[in-house]
């Protein structure tokens, strides 16, 4: 049996706003210069927007305001759930879109993204997501990581301009990513003490499994505008 301990929660919090002021800390200068030498240019492939390429969308709670308007139905609770209780209630960081059956987003047609204009945070960084990764002599530091020379095309001349504004808004968006993540596990540590409840991990393995052979269903909580919203999540649903 395992609980939510508050150091635990707190530890977890205190590694996230680490990351956070890193990312803060990380020099303007230096992520631009990855964006110039990269030189990254879309070819229209529409790989990443495919489960094939990438797992998931995970969406912010500025997007989740925005898809909902646009189709509310289009967004489930994100993959692997970080807590189980011992009632067998999930909870999740956050809202994902859904897929279709070929594994490509609900919004993709004809390798076209049908709400471009209003398409999610992540969507209009990527690829230039940072990630702290060791390099070829082990040294760990803030580098952009996101299947490169796996699509698109590269060592194209950037203006200074747009690199500069591609890393403002990739920033603002790892920022916002870390602070949902810090109020989320705050908010799990206040819920689960609140009301005695308890991470059980024998509990979350057997639910998970039932539920990916289809035998049952869950109640997953998500994290959303400070707290949660309960979603009955059923088998098969992408």
């Amino acid at each position: 049996m395992i609980s939510v301990k508050k150091d635990n929660i707190e530890s977890r919090i205190a590694d996230l706003r680490e990351e956070l002021t890193g990312i803060k800390e990380f020099p303007d200068s230096e992520f631009v210069s990855i964006i110039k030498e990269l030189g990254f240019k879309c070819e229209l492939c529409a790989r990443c927007c495919t489960k094939e390429f990438n797992d998931h969308v995970f969406l912010l709670d500025i997007d989740i305001a925005v898809i909902k308007k646009i189709d509310p139905d289009s967004i489930i609770p994100a993959p692997y759930p970080e807590f189980c209780d011992q009632k067998g209630r999930f909870y999740v960081s956050g809202y994902a879109l859904k897929t279709k059956t070929d594994g490509s987003c609900v919004f993709l047609e004809n390798k076209r993204c049908k709400i471009y204009d209003s398409r999610p945070s992540i969507c209009r960084v990527y690829p230039y997501m940072l990630h702290r990764e060791a390099d070829d002599s082990g040294k760990v530091d803030w580098r952009q990581i996101s299947g490169l020379n796996e699509h698109g095309s590269y060592n194209f001349e950037l203006e200074d301009s747009e690199c500069e504004a591609i890393a403002q808004e990739t920033r603002a968006y790892e920022e916002a990513y870390l602070r949902q993540m810090i109020g989320f596990f705050e908010a799990v540590g206040a819920y689960f003490q609140k009301n005695g409840l308890k991470h059980i991990q024998s509990i979350y393995d057997r639910k998970m499994r039932e539920f990916l052979k289809g035998k049952c269903e869950l109640d997953v909580f998500i994290y959303y505008n400070g707290g949660f919203e309960k979603y009955n999540l059923k088998p098969h649903t992408n």
